[in-house]
């Protein structure tokens, strides 16, 4: 398929249109960049977490879960570095009144002409840039007074460094081990947009690796290759996918080595997630401010030593946002053009529909109970509104792998249509065996048939 079939419009028109996503309070004309995920956007995006858990902590033994508050002592924001340094270039313009990221100016639209970037139309008129904070301030307890001001966080990753001697202690583990968490952060960007891939509120898959000092760049490039071979498998197509190592000029303060996992959205290349080697900044930024040792004692050795730290940090939505935007497809069936999403099945939001070929004769009465013997065991979905066909149609919007319809020879023999959604192939089964037949096709292992176009 050629990549100019997948546009942001047609993925924010198909999320729309089948309730994936859609933006947030909208009889009140909505809140700029904040939008709700509907049913089909839940499933899909509670996929994406669990493969992500997944292989975080069913597929190792060396990575534990926690889910910290996201409301922290300032304390920790400060000593984090985040109070005086979490910031952008924000310029206004006098003219328009509009807010810009100083460093995306030529990223962007004029508002009152668009063909130019902010800055270059005849009426511009841009203040100097001063940095701008992009935290989220709020206030704790019933009366906003001195002292009770509090941020929401911006990442998830310090909640894991603060809690680190309480999990080690708990949890039994010595370095190298990970903590992973997921959960939601919040940044007051200056120019959010790109539907779900730039918003103010979003989730974050984040896992701190405490490794041995001089273990740390051997991790560093054991975490490349497993976040890349993460979205691979799960069926990103290799040669949209990239590695990119920052810059010099590019690192954080605190990094050694960083390096981003890029996907070719229709936006152009951009980042999934981040992976850094942090170093002993962040433990030792904490245990100065607190007081408190944040250290290994390795008995073995009688060595102490404060861990270097590798940080893998995916964003949920902009996975999600990937997976769909790759498995997109439009292609011709029988003279009429089919949407479909080839979504991996592990990640299909419905794992297989059961369709009565007609509202009578019994058939509904049959799908019903295919429909009862497969929902205990996966995702599955009832549908009897409309022709067979516009009911396949909207299956395959929302990526549904299997369909399974119920017809006449169904009433004689107990067998279904089992259709599969890329190859379009139809085989007969027992009503009894479906459930172990899509546990069978699940397990198997699958390949997008965009690789092969």
């Amino acid at each position: 398929m050629p990549t100019d079939v997948v546009t942001m419009d047609k993925i924010v028109a198909l999320c729309k249109r089948r309730g994936f996503v859609f933006p947030s309070s909208e009889i009140y004309g909505g809140l700029a960049s904040t939008y709700d995920y509907g049913h089909y956007g839940v499933l899909l995006k509670r996929n994406v977490k669990d493969a992500w858990w997944r292989a975080m902590l069913q597929e190792r033994d060396d990575i534990v879960a926690l889910d910290a508050a996201i409301l922290m002592s300032p304390k920790v924001w400060e000593a984090s570095g985040h109070l005086a340094s979490f910031t952008d270039p924000l310029v206004d313009c006098r003219r328009c009144g509009q807010r810009f990221r100083a460093d995306h100016l030529g990223e962007l639209e004029c508002p009152e002409k668009p063909s130019k970037h902010p800055g270059e139309g005849p009426n511009c008129d841009l203040t100097e840039a001063r940095d701008f904070n992009l935290m989220f301030e709020t206030t704790i307890g019933p009366v906003k007074e001195s002292g009770a001001e509090i941020y929401l966080r911006p990442e998830t990753a310090q909640g894991i460094f603060v809690d680190f001697p309480q999990v080690m202690q708990t949890a039994r583990k010595k370095p190298p081990f990970g903590i992973a968490q997921i959960g939601k952060s919040f940044r007051n960007e200056i120019t959010p947009g790109n539907f779900v891939f730039r918003t103010r509120e979003f989730e974050q898959m984040e896992m701190e690796f405490f490794v041995p000092p001089p273990d740390a760049p051997r991790w560093f490039e054991h975490w490349l290759d497993a976040r890349m071979s993460w979205y691979v498998d799960l069926g990103i197509r290799p040669d949209h996918l990239r590695l990119r190592p920052h810059e010099e000029d590019e690192l954080s303060h605190y990094s050694s080595a960083t390096s981003d996992v890029e996907y070719l959205f229709p936006i152009g290349w951009s980042e999934l997630e981040g992976i850094a080697n942090r170093g002993d900044f962040d433990l030792r930024a904490h245990a100065r401010h607190s007081g408190k040792k944040l250290e290994y004692f390795d008995s073995a050795t009688n060595e102490r030593y404060v861990p270097h730290v590798i940080e893998p940090a995916a964003g949920a939505d902009r996975a999600t946002l990937a997976f769909m935007v790759d498995a997109y497809d439009e292609e011709d069936v029988e003279g009429e053009t089919r949407t479909v999403l080839r979504l991996h099945p592990q990640l299909a939001p419905v794992k297989v529909a059961v369709l009565p070929l007609v509202r009578k004769d019994g058939l509904p009465e049959l799908a019903r109970e295919a429909y009862e013997a497969l929902k205990p065991v996966v995702q599955a979905e009832y549908d009897e509104g409309g022709s067979i066909g516009r009911r396949y149609r909207r299956q395959d919007e929302i990526g549904t792998p299997w369909g399974v319809t119920v017809d006449h020879q169904t009433t004689e023999d107990r067998t279904v249509t089992l259709r599969d959604r890329d190859s379009l192939e139809q085989t007969r089964v027992a009503i009894d065996e479906l459930p172990d037949e899509i546990l069978r096709r699940l397990r198997e292992p699958w390949r997008s048939p965009k690789l092969d176009a």
